[in-house]
């Protein structure tokens, strides 16, 4: 029997952990790619906000598209069969489970779109928000580890840091 089959049968929450660690890491790369469309359509000057939400719905549903067939065709070469409808569910659930990490963003826009805000203060809006769910996420994912003050504030800062170094690279790439 497999290591990973043992430690599924002694510690039954280890499949709950895994399909919790898979919906964060489509969070964060979520995230990062919502994060990095937004700072460029910010950095490429005036958009217009139905366009803007337009992209980001379009990139979004392309991503979390390529995330799904990715996880399905891992699980064809990893096990040489089709996922079972269980696996199905969990892959669908960690795929399309990461959408809410870009809730903000879409609500931001939709608020330009009727003319609440501009589109300008949407996407800088946006900007701040997903930095700070990279550090959500960050938290959501380190709560339970067993790890130091200082190791969390460095994980946390971290994550933070590279969300700040994604704006500071699609600025000088569209400055």
């Amino acid at each position: 029997m497999s290591r990973r089959r043992r430690m599924r049968r002694e510690h039954p929450d280890v499949e709950t952990r895994e399909l919790r660690a898979a919906v964060l890491k489509e969070r964060i790369y979520l995230t990062f790619t919502g994060l990095a469309v937004i700072v460029a359509m910010h950095a490429h000057g005036h958009i217009e906000a139905t366009t803007a939400l337009s992209t980001l719905a379009v990139t979004v549903f392309a991503v979390l598209l390529a995330v799904f067939v990715a996880d399905v065709v891992a699980h064809l070469v990893a096990h040489e069969a089709l996922p079972t409808r269980q696996q199905l569910r969990e892959m669908v659930a960690s795929s399309f489970g990461a959408l809410g990490a870009l809730a903000l963003p879409f609500v931001f826009l939709v608020l330009a779109v009727v003319g609440v805000w501009t589109t300008d203060a949407a996407l800088r809006a946006s900007t701040i928000a997903l930095i700070v769910a990279l550090v959500a996420i960050g938290y959501a994912a380190i709560r339970r580890v067993d790890l130091t003050f200082w190791q969390r504030v460095i994980a946390l800062g971290a994550e933070a840091a590279l969300g700040l170094a994604v704006v500071g690279l699609q600025l000088l790439a569209h400055g």
